[in-house]
């Protein structure tokens, strides 16, 4: 079994069509952004503007019928021909998004991204998995609807690593933790933007919750709950793992001519797996360096279907197994990359 641990839709104005009668008002338009310097769109509703990609499909391998699960099974005849069984979706709308202000808005959006995915993906015989997107403005709601989304096929929940202008690690998101934590639900922080629609994201907006979530205690409070990093690879683990070793052992560093050394802080590589926090690394990443530092049993790999930035890559999966046919990396550590580590993960 092979499992795409990062997938992705596109939404389109069926998103929207769960949106509930007196939510009407906020049903998002599509129009063309002033000033453009490129073909994407804009979804604007009332005062909020969401970036709406427009695609080219000859650089994503992807379809309209596939990317907007237009046609569920054509992508899933696509994931046959790219050998994956089973995909797990993230959306593309809440990348960029912020909703400052408005609470009502992303509570009537995030419902209707969440019952037009789960409609969708129902078609597909437990092949497309999803993560749900929680109405963080609104924390009463949002563990509402992570009750929903488990009950309706959802695997994971869609977080960024700065939301509602607060870190990771802010207390104001322990009622989110502590429930996906009872639900069997990871936290998954990907790569995104709480700034403004125009706001690219980048692979240190998700990177930056490592250090808050780890040195928070909020994963020894929940020892259950898992924790992800999703679209931001996996090279940055060795340099945090020793930031962290230096911040929490101060007491055992060596001062030299009035500054701390570092030299005798050994980096804690039991970390990722003791605390249940798993990567999802780029097939171009040095794995045989990554695995000297405690992550054989934390490393998963996506392909980012539907999108054609740095980390998208339909054949992904078979980039890890001709790793292993060339003995980069054991055949067994590929099967747990493709296989064996998301499924713990997502708890599939």
């Amino acid at each position: 079994m092979r499992i795409d641990a990062d997938a992705h839709v596109d939404e389109t104005e069926a998103t929207w069509e769960y949106l509930e009668e007196h939510e009407r008002a906020f049903k998002p338009v599509t129009r063309d952004p002033e000033n453009a310097r490129g073909p994407d769109k804009q979804w604007v509703a009332e005062d909020v503007t969401l970036r709406r990609p427009v695609r080219d499909y000859r650089r994503t391998g992807a379809t309209a019928a596939t990317s907007q699960l237009l046609d569920v099974d054509e992508r899933l005849r696509h994931l046959d021909d790219l050998r994956i069984d089973i995909q797990v979706l993230y959306p593309t709308v809440f990348i960029r998004s912020k909703f400052a202000g408005r609470p009502d808005i992303e509570l009537a959006l995030t419902r209707s991204y969440n019952r037009w995915i789960a409609d969708r993906t129902a078609q597909s015989g437990g092949r497309l998995r999803w993560a749900a997107v929680p109405p963080l403005l609104t924390m009463d709601k949002a563990v509402e609807e992570l009750r929903w989304a488990k009950d309706h096929g959802a695997c994971g929940v869609f977080k960024k690593g700065v939301e509602c202008g607060r870190k990771a690690s802010d207390p104001y998101f322990l009622p989110l933790y502590e429930e996906a934590s009872k639900l069997d639900l990871p936290i998954c922080i990907h790569t995104g933007s709480d700034g403004p629609g125009g706001l690219s994201p980048t692979a240190l907006d998700a990177v930056g919750a490592f250090e808050p979530i780890v040195s928070s205690g909020i994963l020894e409070e929940l020892p259950e709950l898992r924790v992800g990093f999703i679209e931001a690879g996996a090279s940055w683990a060795p340099f945090l793992l020793s930031v962290h070793a230096a911040s929490t052992r101060r007491s055992h560093l060596q001062v030299a001519e009035g500054r701390e050394s570092n030299r005798n802080v050994e980096v804690d590589k039991d970390l990722f797996r003791r605390s249940r926090m798993y990567v999802a690394c780029q097939t171009q990443d040095d794995l045989p360096y990554l695995l000297n530092f405690g992550l054989e049993d934390n490393l998963l790999v996506g392909t980012d279907y539907t999108h054609a930035d740095q980390s998208a890559e339909l054949v992904a999966m078979d980039v890890i197994d001709e790793r292993a046919a060339n003995e980069e990396i054991p055949a067994e550590v590929a099967r747990k990359i493709l296989e064996h580590n998301p499924k713990r993960f997502y708890g599939l």
